[in-house]
């Protein structure tokens, strides 16, 4: 069978089975739409935040921009790596213990404020719409070369599909959907990984197989483009960049409301510990082997480019395949062109799929990669939906326009909005402001700016007021957002270059680090300037730290 063919199959059995969890686990109350009804084990809670968290930045781009950019590329491995660990044990025991259904709650609570629940609930949909543009692009890029059809059409089908058992599961559905599409898409990653690995060096472990690939990666590099893969710091990435980036991806990682939302999904505290347990070993299992696949998909094309050139290159049936996408612009090749020009016009989001191909290893592998990433792109998106349309059905139109709603009516305007959501990220994903792996970054800029200070400073900082949360929320999301747009006026704005080109030398993946430090400035100034927040909300925020709060009768006997 040819590779559209497994492709089809694949894609079949595994979309069979989402579709199939989607109507098996279909909820009629709001709890169930929005936490599952708390009833998911930890074992299963995590494997679906790391399916959650394993986006197609991670299957699909991530390994793409780590054989590009070498070294520096591992800004994006360790920023999401580390961003989890600090969710987990930072922030995700405390949420869970407060008991809300979304990160907008938590803030209108604990801020005792319906304004500042409501740009909670502002921010949450400028970061879960520009996250969300990323798995779009991932599904068309999958769709597009596997199934032959237009990048637009391939981001169509996807909309449809999430669109069918986000609406119709809530969160309960997509959970088990989640579970199904961890399985799928550790299983497409690893099984190529490890089959490359052991043709190009006999050791069937990619972590291991890449200590030999490296140096003869390295030779290659140098002879063809005059530096080491290596090397650190090379081009616009200097130390200050990676620091900034890596930054921002880990502090937004614990601003992120879909990821979070997770641990409401579990019926105690010590169940969310163990899910972010499982979650990161999960999640390891294929952070650990993404450098390798970067390596390896660099070291053949760099070989391949050795040994043919360009225009021994145009034969290669991978390169022509890719090419019929537009993902490769082989038309920009010339006799006697670099190796870095030609690494130029080969887009970042293929690597990963076309390395399958490149290796020439079996067409049911190439196609259950397809699948993989799929199951990668689609997973998040169905988490990212939920979040909108929880902000805006369950934070805006049940807590603020119309409180006494019925829950029959709170969950139609939410699979309304989620409806709503499907379409507008559909069109972000056809018109992207970048690469998958740098839309999923804006993304965390957005999350790390806006949400990471009010919710760590929520959690930790009884004096903490309403002003200050509000003022900090706006003044991070407003600068990170207008920075972002001004750095990429050539792919948002359709201008012909950047307004700005960097801000005091940081791209923009790493300005939310500043936007992150202007909103705690400004949330500890204000909220000195302003009144203590009433005594009940300060005893709020002790119950949410300890196991239990004395009452006075009992301090006093102490």
């Amino acid at each position: 069978m040819s590779i559209i063919g497994w492709t089809f199959f694949w894609v079949a059995i595994t979309f069979s089975v989402y579709i199939g969890i989607a109507i098996w686990s279909r909820v009629k109350d709001t709890a169930g739409f929005y936490v599952a009804g708390q009833g998911i084990p930890s074992v299963a809670n995590g494997a679906a935040v790391a399916a959650d968290w394993m986006s197609a930045a991670s299957f699909i781009s991530m390994a793409g921009l780590i054989s590009f950019m070498g070294y520096d590329g591992a800004v994006y491995l360790m920023g999401w790596t580390g961003g989890y660990v600090l969710l987990a044990v930072l922030l995700a025991p405390f949420l869970r213990k407060f008991g809300k259904f979304t990160v907008p709650d938590f803030v209108g609570e604990r801020y005792y404020s319906n304004t500042a629940r409501v740009v909670a609930a502002i921010a949450a949909l400028f970061v879960s719409f520009t996250y969300v543009a990323g798995q779009m692009r991932g599904v068309g890029v999958v769709f597009s070369r596997f199934l032959q059809v237009d990048i637009v059409w391939g981001v169509v089908i996807g909309m449809a599909i999430v669109s069918l058992y986000a609406v119709l599961g809530g969160m309960k559905g997509i959970t088990w959907t989640q579970v199904a599409q961890y399985t799928v898409l550790i299983i497409a990653y690893l099984i190529p990984a490890f089959a490359i690995a052991y043709t190009l060096t006999g050791i069937p472990l990619p972590q291991l197989a890449l200590g030999k690939v490296l140096p003869r990666l390295d030779q290659l590099q140098y002879e063809l483009l005059g530096n080491f893969y290596s090397q650190p710091f090379k081009g616009s990435w200097d130390m200050l960049n990676v620091f900034c980036v890596t930054f921002a991806l880990m502090t937004g990682t614990a601003g992120l409301p879909h990821v979070i939302v997770r641990f409401y999904t579990v019926r105690r505290v010590v169940d969310a510990r163990w899910s972010a347990f499982w979650a990161l070993f999960f999640i390891g299992l294929l952070y650990l082997t993404a450098p390798a696949v970067a390596m390896f998909a660099r070291y053949y094309i760099l070989n391949a480019f050795s040994e043919l050139g360009p225009t021994g290159m145009l034969d290669l049936s991978w390169v022509q395949n890719w090419a019929q996408t537009g993902l490769i612009r082989t038309g920009e090749w010339s006799e006697g062109m670099t190796a870095a020009a030609l690494l130029s016009t080969i887009d970042r989001d293929i690597i990963v799929l076309a390395t399958p191909e490149i290796a020439n290893l079996s067409a049911w592998v190439v196609g259950l990669v397809a699948a993989g990433g799929l199951a990668a792109a689609l997973s998040t998106a169905s988490g990212l939906l939920l979040v909108i349309g929880s902000a805006m059905a369950h934070d805006i139109y049940g807590q603020i326009i119309n409180p006494s709603a019925p829950d029959h009516v709170k969950l139609t305007v939410a699979r309304v909005m989620i409806f709503l959501g499907v379409i507008i990220a559909g069109l972000l994903g056809i018109f992207p402001p970048g690469f998958v792996a740098e839309v999923v970054a804006f993304a965390f800029g957005l999350a790390c700016s806006s949400f990471f200070p009010v919710i760590v400073l929520g959690v930790f900082w009884k004096r903490c007021t309403k002003e200050g949360a509000i003022a900090g929320m706006l003044t991070g999301l407003l600068f990170t957002f207008t920075l972002i747009v001004l750095m990429r006026a050539d792919r948002v704005l359709g201008l012909e270059e950047p307004i700005l080109s960097s801000f005091l030398g940081i791209n923009a993946q790493g300005v939310g680090t500043i936007g992150m430090i202007l909103n705690f400035i400004v949330t500890i100034l204000v909220s000195l300037r302003t009144p203590p927040p009433p005594k009940e909300v300060q005893t709020l925020v002790e119950q949410i730290r300890y196991p239990r709060v004395l009452r006075a009768e009992e301090l006093e006997s102490a």
